[in-house]
């Protein structure tokens, strides 16, 4: 792992270090490595990536703009993550041992004594994670209230929320001069953890794995780890109060913004139906409780079980109740619609996109091509030299494509393959290939034919002609980055028209895909409140292309008379929606012209329509609204362990407590940055287990057909993450037929160090996998 490590520091200074020039002389601070001096002075810096000019403060107030911390500069948007994460790292760990030191040999003793003395049954208040990490402020501050926690326990309780959890680290290994030996022993604990607890790989994608291992090389040696009761009883007791307390500040928004109920039905592997509830809106999604479901299947049932979550979220905030697609669930939602009248039940966009998908994957055409397709992919991912030559011909690059539902996963999957089509093509018709025995078996002659076969391709160039565009209104609702209410309506309009340009308007080969979307979206998801919030939604009332018709206009107006109850409200409503559709007043200020693509519809409306408070009220929470239910990670034992049958009750109600501060944890990661970066970087394995549970798993299954395996698993090649799709239309770049790599794909460096003698090692630097240049270099230690 050092390797691996050393190389991305090494790297991050050696691509500066031509454009640097302007460093001090024997400066060691690493802060210098990502700045220059203006003029020769250290008070006026720039910076690198955003060129920035720091007007005073030297280098920390360089590293405070790159580490993001807000207060005396502002942060840097061009930062690397990694360089982002090394000043965090640094300045943490730089304030939190200036403030030990400050507090005097008494205190140090004090403090690890109570470390070293804490034995493995105590449950008092010790020093724990959250002790080390800090919840509000950044920066120095930061770094006090954590030294102050360690050393003061007196004065820890300060009210939290567990949303804005950002740790405080030591200092990172490669300035502590950790030996690769160290490294490799701890990467190795952490690993047989692991595998004796039997905890998923995908648990390390978590923010908190890594926050973890920051607090407690904070505290540094002597740290206990928290016993099994801390862990079941105060510890868990004191997170279910900071999730609580997170869910009533979200709560409170609920009044303004109104709410979307969200049942996630499922079934877990003993064929148990559970269903998770959730509530959104835009401050934040929370998880309510989780139901076994399996003897409650008629629609009267379940409607009793839904009228107690109307009750417990309030029925005046709900807006929007998404129901599971079975028939059983919509007519229970039906029933909830007619009881209370003052809300909409619907079904999920993203479900609603996925069986339009498996629709048109029934169609024979398509059909066709995708068992074609599977046929090349349980060939590729069931032989390891197989895998590794396909790596490396396409640079890493994986052929299956994992989404959020089964049949986006397919079709992305799809497209994946024409996106490689030259890199197959040569990888099928080369000599490594030809001179292989897979090469004359009759699964690798029949998977090199369709590689080679013409018809093959131009099956999938048609199958993402229809397909790219609902994979695109997919992305959209997936995405988390604004209410998607009042994009839905537009964005199926503009995916029907994409296909028809794509088919060059012949409606003979385009209109059997639309008769079957057109069907799809009136039978399952289709509801007034995706008119209304088409028509309120600025960035598309007041376009050129925006039009309206009986069904829109009909839509708005049951709106109006479900979500406004009161009879004069109504009228007001009526009467001023005429100022919104005129641009009057502070609707037609040039702020609020330019705000109609920038803001959120929501935010749009709070800013100019205050002159009209029933109009903006109503827009407002219509637009706040989501249309798709939120899927999270599930731990199958958890789940099967508290649905049990025959159970303690008291240990039901921890396990239900444990439920509820796994999803919302789940939740709040899913909504920060880090967590979209981390999705980005640590993609499953398309082979691993958590992979072929989820969407994909017959696609990569064993065929049956194979002869002559000479590798195992421990031979293949790890897929590259640099070459990840990271949304739709990377998926879409294709590629010539002589394999060339897109005009866009980004060329990255690996710098390896091997070290020889205790002042010399070997560099080697590769490029898309191929030695480019060796050398032997020399090491200079900082004595400091």
């Amino acid at each position: 792992m050092l390797e691996t490590r050393e190389s991305f520091d090494a790297f991050s200074a050696m691509q500066h270090k031509d454009n640097q020039g302007l460093t001090p002389p024997r400066a060691s601070d690493p802060g210098w490595a990502h700045g220059i001096m203006v003029n020769g002075g250290r008070q006026k810096i720039k910076c690198k990536y955003c060129h920035k000019i720091m007007l005073g403060g030297g280098i920390s107030r360089l590293k405070q703009h790159l580490a993001g911390e807000r207060g005396n500069v502002s942060p840097c948007e061009e930062v690397p993550e990694d360089v982002k994460v090394q000043m965090q790292q640094h300045l943490g760990f730089k304030v939190l041992e200036r403030l030990k030191r400050q507090k005097g040999s008494k205190s140090s003793k004090d403090s690890m004594s109570f470390i070293q003395g804490r034995e493995e049954g105590d449950d008092g208040d010790g020093v724990r994670l959250q002790d080390i990490v800090s919840t509000r402020g950044t920066g120095r501050k930061r770094g006090k209230e954590v030294a102050e926690r360690i050393f003061n326990r007196s004065k820890r309780q300060k009210k939290q929320h567990f949303s804005t959890v950002a740790p405080i680290v030591a200092q990172p290994i490669h300035q502590s001069f950790a030996s690769q030996e160290s490294m490799d022993e701890a990467d190795m604990a952490v690993a047989r953890f692991l595998y004796d607890a039997g905890i998923q790989f995908t648990a390390a994608n978590s923010q908190y794995f890594q926050e973890m291992a920051d607090a407690i090389a904070a505290v540094g040696p002597g740290y206990k780890m928290p016993s099994y009761h801390s862990l079941r009883g105060k510890l868990l007791k004191r997170s279910v109060q900071e999730v609580s307390e997170y869910g009533e500040e979200v709560r409170k928004s609920w009044e303004v913004t109104g709410c979307s109920v969200m049942v996630d039905k499922w079934m877990d592997s003993n064929s148990h139906t559970v269903i998770n509830f959730f509530v959104y809106c835009p401050k934040g999604t929370v998880f309510l409780k989780s139901v076994a479901v399996s003897d409650i299947t008629s629609p009267e049932a379940l409607l009793n079980l839904f009228d107690g979550v109307v009750q417990e979220v309030g029925p005046k905030n709900i807006i929007n109740f998404l129901t599971d697609m079975s028939p059983s669930f919509k007519a229970a939602g039906k029933l909830l619609m007619e009881k209370y009248k003052t809300f909409f039940c619907t079904t999920s966009g993203a479900h609603c996109i996925d069986i339009m998908l498996e629709e048109i994957g029934k169609m024979d055409v398509i059909k066709e091509v995708l068992a074609k397709a599977k046929q090349v992919t349980q060939f590729v991912y069931n032989n390891a030299w197989v895998l590794n030559l396909m790596r490396k011909k396409t640079g890493g690059r994986d052929i299956i494509q994992l989404a959020t539902t089964r049949f986006s996963s397919i079709f992305l999957t799809l497209q994946s393959i024409v996106s490689l089509k030259g890199h197959l093509h040569q990888m099928f018709t080369g000599a490594t290939w030809m001179q292989s025995t897979l090469s004359k078996q009759r699964a690798g002659l029949e998977v090199a034919e369709i590689i080679v076969e013409p018809l093959f391709w131009s099956m999938c160039e048609q199958a993402s002609k229809v397909t790219k565009p609902l994979l695109s209104v997919l992305q959209l609702l997936e995405c988390g980055e604004k209410p998607s209410i009042g994009y839905i309506y537009d964005a199926i309009e503009k995916a029907k028209k994409s296909i028809i340009v794509a088919f060059n308007k012949k409606e003979s080969e385009y209109l059997p895909y639309l008769e079957v979307i057109d069907r799809v979206w009136q039978e399952e998801f289709h509801s007034p409140l995706h008119a209304a919030a088409y028509y309120l939604n600025p960035s598309i009332f007041y376009n050129h292309s925006f039009s309206s018709n009986k069904v829109i206009q009909k839509g708005l107006l049951d709106c109006i008379e479900t979500l406004e109850p009161d009879l004069t409200a109504q009228v007001m409503i009526t009467s001023n929606i005429n100022f919104y559709e005129e641009a009057v007043g502070d609707f037609g200020r040039p702020v609020a012209l330019r705000g109609r693509d920038s803001l959120t519809p929501a935010t749009w409306w709070s800013l100019y329509a205050a002159d009209y408070p029933d109009l903006q009220r109503l827009a407002v929470r219509i637009l706040s609204q989501t249309c798709s239910i939120t899927r999270c990670e599930r731990s199958w034992n958890m789940f099967e362990r508290i649905h049990l049958k025959k159970r303690n009750r008291l240990e039901h109600q921890r396990l239900n407590d444990l439920i509820f501060v796994h999803f919302n944890l789940h939740l709040q990661e899913r909504q920060t940055e880090a967590r979209k970066a981390r999705i980005r970087r640590g993609m499953l394995d398309p082979i691993c287990m958590e992979a072929m549970d989820a969407n994909m798993g017959d696609w990569v299954e064993d065929p049956g057909v194979l002869e002559g395996e000479d590798l195992s698993w421990m031979d293949v090649t790890v897929p590259s993450e640099i070459h990840k799709v990271k949304d739709l239309d990377d998926c879409n770049d294709s590629t010539d037929d002589r394999g060339s790599d897109d005009s866009r794909e980004v060329h990255y460096l690996l710098i390896s160090f091997h070290y020889r003698s205790s002042d010399s090692c070997d560099i080697k630097v590769q490029q898309r996998g191929k030695n480019i240049h060796n050398f032997i270099g020399k090491l200079i230690l900082d004595s400091k």
